[in-house]
């Protein structure tokens, strides 16, 4: 596996989403942990998962839960895997999410992911989502505490704008050094933020990189030139999307989510994949 770097860590350049694994249509506790070991068998070492990944309203933290046993019941070292999780999002139980980005739901919720995830301090803790009833800045604010107090080694945020980039940044004295965004080939407005990374030497974790979990199978017939670059080289159209991702900046890190062996063993052989730059041009015209 190749390594990309958050913070000043190196991570394999390709992660896990967690987030199949927990919410509607997930699999049995077995098929999980199997995923999860795939992952690591293949050189993964970023695993993200949020306290908001679950279906029912009294099993908060469930993906927490799931990856922590994970890593217990692996056979190896997971001493260098970072498990990047997130707060300020809620799932009340009837399907829908809400959120909380009041400083104290995040100090409160790092609490509770710190029991789940076993650790004394969360790898990567990242505000999951910006609360318009709470202002940006209290709410980054909260995550910078966590981070002078030791309850966090590295601080992130997600779904955010290049202002509010630049906001979390100033807060956080500099110290930011992730942001996770929806990027894939249908949904590429998070581009200016990628770019903005770059720029900082942030690492960007495109989240649904592959289109969602309904979507990622069906990326090839709904972006034919994945399609055709994928028929050019053997391999799938999910393989030259991330390989794609990570043609366009060192620090884009996608994040891909899955709940089988198989799909995250396709999904680490995008780091191999070379494209030309006339094939990265037909992708991001497609």
């Amino acid at each position: 596996m190749r390594t990309r770097r958050i913070g000043d860590v190196q991570v394999g350049a390709i992660g896990l989403g967690g987030m199949p694994m927990s919410i509607e249509g997930r699999p049995d506790e077995q098929r999980s942990i199997a995923t999860i070991h795939a992952a690591l068998d293949e050189g993964v070492t970023l695993i993200d998962t949020a306290d908001a990944y679950h279906l029912h309203a009294d099993e908060v933290g469930h993906n927490e839960a799931l990856i922590a046993r994970a890593l217990a019941s692996y056979g190896g070292d997971t001493s260098d895997v970072l498990v990047a999780t997130k707060g300020g999002h809620l799932r009340p139980g009837d399907g829908s999410w809400t959120l909380d980005g009041s400083p104290e739901h995040l100090k409160e919720a790092c609490e509770e992911s710190l029991k789940r995830l076993g650790v004394d301090a969360i790898g990567l803790y990242q505000f999951h989502r910006p609360d318009p009833r709470v202002p940006y800045g209290e709410s980054v604010g909260a995550i910078r505490d966590l981070l002078d107090a030791g309850k966090i080694r590295f601080a992130g945020i997600s779904n955010a704008n290049p202002d509010q980039i630049r906001q979390a940044n100033e807060i956080l004295g500099g110290r930011l050094v992730s942001v996770q965004n929806q990027f894939s080939p249908a949904f590429r407005s998070s581009e200016p933020e990628l770019e903005l990374c770059a720029e900082m030497d942030v690492a960007f974790l495109p989240w649904s990189p592959l289109g969602g979990i309904s979507q990622a199978g069906e990326l090839g017939s709904r972006f034919a030139p994945f399609a055709e670059v994928a028929r050019d080289h053997g391999v799938s159209p999910q393989q030259v999307c991330l390989a794609w991702m990570l043609a366009k900046a060192p620090v884009v890190i996608p994040i891909p989510g899955s709940s089988r062996p198989e799909t995250i063993r396709d999904s680490v052989k995008a780091v191999d994949l070379e494209l030309s730059a006339e094939e990265l041009a037909r992708l991001d015209a497609a």
